[in-house]
């Protein structure tokens, strides 16, 4: 089934560090019809090898919106709510109930993001793992909350 453009469903990322991760993230985003956002600095240049060989011809730049900072970012995002997905939630995204225009925030692959981070997000999220496994590929995990956001909102 296909559905319309954009589905409403936001993915934010924090100071990306892996171009190949973000090339992918893009593809999912512009396959599902979901915005990204990037919150720079970006550990890597758009101009990567690696990262055009990934992103191929579906990097769309309107449809990518760059913060400068994540002072940008959060003060830009005062009337809308942020989920911040995370190995430190107690609370499984699965049992959450997400909404369109929902920003869904990842942290960077090498650290994820910091605790003053943790601190102004309200709604934290994870994706269960088994046990001694420490997370998921950022990728991954991006595409595996779109599709539960997307499911949710009932888009076609």
């Amino acid at each position: 089934m296909t559905h319309k453009a954009s589905s409403g469903v936001k993915i934010a990322l924090y100071e990306p560090d892996i171009p190949q991760n973000t090339a992918s993230i893009i593809r999912t985003c512009s396959c599902l019809g979901a915005k990204l956002e990037i919150i720079e600095p970006c550990g890597f240049l758009i101009s990567d090898k690696r990262f055009k060989r990934v992103v191929m011809d579906y990097m769309d730049m309107k449809e990518i919106k760059f913060f400068e900072s994540s002072e940008e970012f959060f003060k830009k995002k005062t009337q809308q709510r942020i989920i911040l997905m995370t190995t430190k939630a107690k609370k499984n995204y699965t049992d959450f109930k997400f909404k369109k225009n929902d920003t869904i925030l990842f942290g960077k692959e090498s650290a994820g993001v910091p605790n003053r981070i943790h601190e102004i997000v309200k709604y934290k999220l994870k994706i269960p793992m088994v046990r001694k496994k420490r997370s998921l590929n950022l990728s991954t995990s991006a595409s595996i909350v779109i599709a539960e956001c997307l499911r949710q909102i009932n888009v076609k």
